[in-house]
C-alpha cells in the first residue's frame, strides 16, 4: 500500500495538472487574461523550488511541485502574446522586489528565513494582479485558484513530519488562492447585481466586448 505522503504527494500533483488546464484553455480562448508580471515571478519561485528540492534529495514532495510548475510556465508563455500587464514602472518596480525575495529565498542559511522570503516574492504576486482581478473579475479563471487552493492543502499532506518550514509555504499558498478564489467570486457577484458591463483589461482589446461566455 502507497504510504500516506505519497498518496498526497500524488494528489497534489494531480491538482497541480488539473488547475493549469482551465487557465490555459481560457486564455488561448481570449476569456481570461494573464497579468504577465505575476505569472512571471511565479514561474520563477516555481522553477527554483523544483530544483531546490530535487537537490536536497526529495522525492514524493516534488512532484506537485514538478507539475505545478510546467502549468505556471505554459501560462506565462502564452501571457506574452495574450496577458496584459508587468511594463509599468510601478510594476517594474514590484517585480524587482519579488525578486530580491527570491535571491533572499536562495541564499538565506537559515530555512525559515528562505521560506519567509518566498512568501513574500509570491505575495508581491499576488498584489500585482490584484487590481485586475477586482475591477475585471471574469479576466480570471475560478477554477484554478480553487484547485490551487486544494492542492495546498495535499502538499501539507505530503509533508512527513511535523515541520514549521516545510508546512508554511504550503499553508500560504491555500490561504491565498482561497482567498483570490472568494475576491473573484464575490466581485463577479457584486458586478452581476449592479449590471456592469466590463470590458477586457488588455489594452490592446479594450475596445472588443467581453465574450458571451464567461470562463469558469
Amino acid at each position: 500500500m502507497i504510504e500516506t505522503t505519497a498518496t498526497f504527494a500524488l494528489l497534489g500533483a494531480a491538482l497541480g495538472a488539473a488547475q493549469s488546464i482551465p487557465y490555459l484553455r481560457d486564455t488561448w480562448r481570449r476569456w481570461t487574461v494573464p497579468h504577465r508580471g505575476s505569472w512571471l515571478i511565479w514561474s520563477v519561485i516555481e522553477v527554483i523550488a523544483v530544483e531546490s528540492q530535487r537537490a536536497d534529495g526529495a522525492r514524493w514532495s516534488l512532484l506537485p511541485l514538478l507539475t505545478q510548475a510546467v502549468g505556471t510556465c505554459a501560462v506565462f508563455l502564452l501571457s506574452i502574446r495574450f496577458g496584459s500587464g508587468g511594463v509599468r514602472r510601478h510594476e517594474l518596480g514590484l517585480m524587482a522586489l519579488a525578486g530580491a525575495g527570491v535571491v533572499g529565498w536562495i541564499v538565506a542559511d537559515e530555512p525559515i528565513i528562505a521560506t519567509i522570503s518566498v512568501v513574500i516574492a509570491d505575495f508581491i504576486a499576488v498584489l500585482m494582479m490584484l487590481p485586475k482581478a477586482w475591477r475585471h473579475p471574469h479576466s480570471e479563471t475560478t477554477s484554478t485558484y480553487a484547485l490551487a487552493s486544494l492542492g495546498g492543502l495535499a502538499a501539507m499532506g505530503a509533508v512527513g513530519a511535523p515541520s514549521l518550514q516545510l508546512l508554511m509555504y504550503p499553508v500560504y499558498f491555500a490561504l491565498v488562492n482561497a482567498g483570490l478564489t472568494a475576491v473573484i467570486e464575490g466581485r463577479r457577484r457584486v458586478q452581476r447585481r449592479t449590471s456592469v458591463v466590463e470590458l477586457p483589461p488588455d489594452e490592446a482589446i479594450a475596445r472588443e466586448p467581453v465574450p458571451a461566455r464567461q470562463p469558469s
